[in-house]
């Protein structure tokens, strides 16, 4: 049940931040922080599909990580959930077409390296 909970939280968490990124720069950078501009980016954030599927995502992350907690150790799940990270860097990669330097690869690779660790 702990690792169906780990790939859960991997999954949505990996998901709804890539989800995010794309939706977000489909909306733009936001330069007006007034409190009638905040609310007109809100209510066109609310009928963004790529946004809305990333705070879906997110939720589901959210209770799968609850679920987590119940059957494990939090020194178990915050490391090995961590390998989200690494997987948002192939997809900002491969799917948001950023260009990610070595420096980069060799974080996500680090942290791929203290998951396993981890894991044991």
């Amino acid at each position: 049940m702990k690792w169906l909970l780990v790939g859960v939280i991997v999954a949505a968490t990996t998901v709804g931040e890539v989800l995010q990124a794309k939706g977000m720069r489909q909306h733009g950078e936001i330069r007006d922080f007034r409190p009638g501009a905040l609310g007109r980016v809100a209510a066109l954030l609310a009928r963004n599909w790529l946004v809305l599927g990333s705070v879906a995502a997110m939720a589901v992350s959210f209770f799968a990580y609850l679920g987590l907690l119940t059957v494990a150790e939090l020194s178990f799940a915050v490391p090995v959930t961590a390998v989200t990270y690494a997987l948002e860097t192939v997809l900002a990669k491969y799917v948001l077409h950023e260009r990610v330097s070595w420096v980069r690869w060799a974080g996500a690779s680090l942290v791929i390296g203290g998951v396993a660790l981890v894991s044991l």
